[in-house]
């Protein structure tokens, strides 16, 4: 059994204003990081992207880019938690995820 909810359609003005709402939000949120993290405008937006995309994200480089530090900053700003995995050579899937045991 399925519920349906019926909502009203938005007007085309309110769409319009809800993007630009939107679109506002977001250029705070860019300039907020870009207080903090300097020069590194396309990784914040590409990371925003895929935040809003409901997505993850794999931050790789070497060390000194501000990789955590840009996380740390975005979940300040977003009011999000974080959390870091330090990857080694020898980490698998599995130490992340955990494993099934068939007992």
């Amino acid at each position: 059994m399925s519920v349906m909810i019926k909502e009203s359609p938005i007007s085309e003005k309110a769409m319009i204003e809800e993007a630009e709402k939107a679109l506002a939000d977001i250029s705070k949120v860019r300039d907020a990081v870009g207080r903090v993290i300097f020069g590194q405008e396309a990784v914040v937006e590409r990371t925003l992207v895929a935040l809003l995309a409901g997505g993850h994200a794999l931050l790789v480089g070497v060390p000194g880019l501000a990789k955590t530090k840009l996380v740390e900053t975005l979940g300040i700003v977003l009011g999000l938690d974080s959390r870091r995995v330090q990857f080694t050579p020898d980490l698998m899937p599995s130490d992340i995820l955990g494993s099934e045991v068939m007992e």
